[in-house]
């Protein structure tokens, strides 16, 4: 279900770019204090593939699906809106912003609120993109459990493929490293010695299945290496289409594992009046923490707007006094 927004609706206080956790909570902040708020969603969350959210206290095991509905359903409780709909430009407009959506219509606003996400960036080996977020995994906290003792490979990318490996270690008596032009240095190759975990030489042609299942990769020279489950590091991008016209700082993530939106501890971005939360400007944050994000940007700008309108308040007074 979505909200209905007609063009010549009055601006809000907030617009809130984004609908996952962190967006959703965010927005639920601003509706419990009785703000004008619109969220506005493209419907194509990053977990979308998952099975289940893990690692969530009070929703282990939720569908990422479900998590979003009963999120959109609380934000609804307190007045909040939801367009399922995507934003194609945001511009300054005076004091506040004037948001394009996809069919042209547009919102006015007095904060932005940006918690669009990231895109994952896959290695180019085929077969690979199409397991994503099944028995292609890439983060040991958020599946590592679901994929527990069966055979690993570990889908080298770089610097932190070497701890990823080791983290799946702990879930896996059978785990082995396809280096993939991305060879361990010493401090590594002693490492998986110790535990066990071989190095699998030469590049990956391809991914391997049957009856919709990972069975394998194939190397350039045509060996076949059996494995149920591949971890990888993807190349995290911070999610700005539509968005270049704010002038938002994109900051390069270490060891080349993305981009990202800077941001102070509280959302603040460098551009007055914008804020981001959750993934897009914090690539390493889970469902948990990104709800925080979004909570906490949440109440900043409704500090600021509150403050904003407290002077209003006044100068409209001193006005009105000056008028007698």
């Amino acid at each position: 279900m979505t909200d209905q927004w007609e063009q010549q609706d009055e601006a809000v206080d907030a617009v809130v770019i984004g609908g996952g956790a962190a967006g959703l909570n965010g927005a639920l902040m601003l509706a419990r204090s009785r703000r004008k708020v619109l969220v506005i969603d493209s419907g194509s969350p990053r977990n979308a593939p998952a099975e289940g959210v893990h690692g969530l206290l009070g929703r282990e095991g939720v569908p990422p699906s479900e998590l979003l509905r009963i999120g959109r359903e609380e934000v609804r409780r307190y007045g909040g809106r939801i367009l399922d709909s995507e934003v194609t430009d945001a511009v300054r407009s005076g004091d506040g912003f004037v948001v394009t959506l996809g069919d042209g219509r547009t919102v006015g606003a007095r904060r932005l609120l940006v918690a669009t996400g990231l895109r994952d960036v896959l290695p180019d080996i085929p077969g690979l993109a199409e397991r994503w977020g099944r028995d292609l995994v890439h983060c040991p906290y958020c599946h590592g459990w679901e994929v527990r003792d069966r055979p690993i490979g570990i889908v080298a990318t770089g610097e932190g493929s070497v701890h990823q490996a080791l983290l799946f270690r702990q879930l896996s008596d059978d785990v082995v490293y396809l280096a993939n032009g991305h060879e361990p240095d010493e401090a590594a190759r002693t490492r998986f010695e110790a535990l066990g975990v071989p190095v699998v030489e030469g590049r990956i042609a391809a991914v391997e299945t049957a009856d919709e299942r990972i069975t394998g990769v194939r190397l350039d020279d045509g060996t076949l290496v059996a494995r149920e489950v591949l971890a990888v590091g993807s190349r995290m991008e911070a999610r700005t289409q539509g968005l270049q016209s704010l002038g938002l700082r994109s900051v390069d993530l270490p060891g080349g594992m993305g981009t990202s939106i800077e941001a102070d501890e509280f959302g603040r971005t460098g551009v007055p009046g914008v804020w981001a939360a959750g993934n897009v400007a914090d690539a390493k944050a889970q469902v948990g923490a990104a709800a925080a994000a979004g909570a906490l940007a949440g109440a900043q700008i409704n500090a600021e707007l509150a403050l904003e309108d407290a002077d209003r308040a006044v100068a409209l007074r001193r006005s009105a006094a000056a008028s007698r």
